[in-house]
């Protein structure tokens, strides 16, 4: 595996990026606002897309969300899996917390996917670990990213 070195990087850009040849970002920012989209879709509530970029050189984006039950959480990240392998061709590299069902974590590399429980997520607050991130505004419903 070869990484690259952040002189090798354009500003802003993390190694994931680079390495994925997604140079400007698009790719992984249409990943998150999907994501995004389908947990709203899913009756996620609170959801929303933290822009990471320029923050850390790990990965480019938070998409945030809660969920009323782990089935709620279950049903969020499955269809997040599904939509996402089907439309963007992107499968994730690891996950966290499927079976404990009140923080699920998919990891897809420049884009990391939290689905909460209402507690967990006040107990975590990872917006306001995060609270130097630009929140990136969410398409209306109904609109295509």
């Amino acid at each position: 595996m070869t990484s690259s070195s952040s002189a090798d990087r354009l500003p802003g850009e993390t190694a994931a990026a680079g390495a994925r040849g997604d140079r400007d970002g698009s790719r992984s920012r249409a990943l998150a606002l999907a994501a995004a989209r389908i947990a709203e879709e899913t009756r996620g509530t609170d959801v929303c897309v933290l822009d990471l970029r320029g923050l850390t050189p790990v990965f480019d984006y938070f998409v945030v969300a809660t969920g009323a039950s782990r089935r709620q959480l279950h049903a969020m990240a499955d269809e997040i899996e599904k939509v996402v392998g089907h439309d963007l061709h992107d499968h994730k590299r690891g996950g966290e917390g499927y079976e404990e069902g009140r923080w699920i974590v998919l990891d897809y590399g420049d884009v990391v996917v939290h689905l909460f429980d209402a507690d967990a997520r006040g107990y975590w607050d990872i917006e306001h670990l995060w609270s130097d991130a630009r929140r990136v505004p969410l398409p209306a419903a109904g609109a295509q990213p």
